[in-house]
C-alpha cells in the first residue's frame, strides 16, 4: 500500500474536502449555530475563515510573496451573514478551485514565504489540505453529519500534526509547551482499523530536550487506541478523550496535560 501523499495529492485534496464540506450546506442549514470544536465561532465565521485562508495563500503563492499578507479578513470574521448557505458553499468551493490552481501553476518548488521551515508552495499545499479536512470535521460535528477521511489522507493529517508539532520553533510560539518534557513521559497511540502495513502507531517522546515523535509501536506511559479516524480528531483537540470509543491505558492525566498543551487549529 502506498500510503504517501505528493504535492498533486494535496491539491487534489483541497478542491476535495472543500466540495465535501459544501455538500453539508443546504437551504435549511443554519449558519449561525456556534461550532462546539470551534466555540469562538458560528458556522458562517467557520466557512469564512476557511475561504479567506485560501484566498490568502492563493494571493502569497500567486505573487511569490516574501512576507505574509494582511491576516485581517481571516482574522475578524463579523458573526452575522446575509448570504444563503448555497452562496457560501459556492464561495468556499471557489476560493479552493482557485487555491489549488495556483499551487500547481507555482509548482512545488517555488521561493515564497512561509510561517515555518520549507520556503516552499509544498508547506501550503500540504498545510492547506489538512486544514480543510479539519474544518470539514468542524462543519460535521456541528450539523451531525458523519464524518470519514480517506486513510491515506488521515495518515498524512497525523504526521503533519506531529512533524510541526515538534519541531523547535514551537518553543518560541508557545513556550508553555516546554512543560511537557519530563522523566518517563511517553504516548502511544494506534489505530484499531487499518491493516499492519500502513504502520499507523505513533509514538509521542517527552523525555528529551525537545518534542519528539516516530511512528512506532512501543511500551508508554500512556497508550490510546482507537479507529484512525476518531484519533484524528482526539489529537487535532475536535473531540474529548471520554468517548467510548477510545481505550485508553495508564498515566490519562498525563494524555490530558499533552491534549492540552498542544491544541492546533
Amino acid at each position: 500500500m502506498d500510503a504517501t501523499m505528493d504535492y498533486d495529492d494535496h491539491c487534489a485534496e483541497i478542491v476535495h474536502q472543500a466540495e465535501l464540506l459544501s455538500s453539508h450546506l443546504d437551504e435549511s442549514t443554519s449558519l449561525t449555530t456556534s461550532v462546539p470544536s470551534c466555540p469562538d465561532w458560528n458556522l458562517a465565521q467557520l466557512l469564512r475563515h476557511l475561504g479567506e485562508a485560501h484566498r490568502w495563500v492563493e494571493d502569497l503563492v500567486r505573487t511569490r510573496a516574501t512576507e505574509p499578507p494582511p491576516e485581517t479578513a481571516l482574522r475578524v470574521l463579523p458573526r452575522e451573514t446575509t448570504e444563503p448557505p448555497a452562496a457560501l458553499a459556492a464561495w468556499l468551493t471557489e476560493g479552493a478551485r482557485l487555491l489549488a490552481d495556483t499551487l500547481r501553476a507555482a509548482g512545488p518548488d517555488a521561493r515564497i514565504w512561509t510561517p515555518l521551515p520549507s520556503g516552499s508552495p509544498r508547506f501550503f499545499a500540504r498545510r492547506m489540505a489538512h486544514e480543510t479536512v479539519m474544518h470539514r470535521a468542524d462543519a460535521a460535528l456541528t450539523l451531525g453529519a458523519d464524518f470519514t477521511v480517506d486513510q491515506r489522507v488521515a495518515l498524512d493529517c497525523l504526521d503533519e500534526w506531529m512533524e510541526l508539532g515538534s519541531l523547535p520553533e514551537m518553543f518560541d510560539f508557545h513556550p508553555d509547551r516546554r512543560a511537557l518534557l519530563g522523566p518517563g513521559r511517553t504516548l502511544h497511540f494506534h489505530a484499531t482499523d487499518t491493516p499492519p502495513e500502513a504502520a499507523a502507531d505513533w509514538l509521542v517522546d517527552l523525555t528529551g530536550d525537545t518534542l519528539a515523535w516516530r511512528r512506532a509501536q512501543e511500551p508508554a506511559a500512556v497508550s490510546v487506541r482507537a479507529p484512525l479516524t476518531d484519533l484524528l480528531l482526539l489529537i487535532y483537540g475536535r473531540v474529548p478523550s471520554d468517548r467510548d470509543t477510545f481505550a485508553i491505558t495508564g498515566d490519562q492525566e498525563l494524555l490530558e496535560f499533552w491534549l492540552s498543551r498542544v491544541l492546533f487549529g
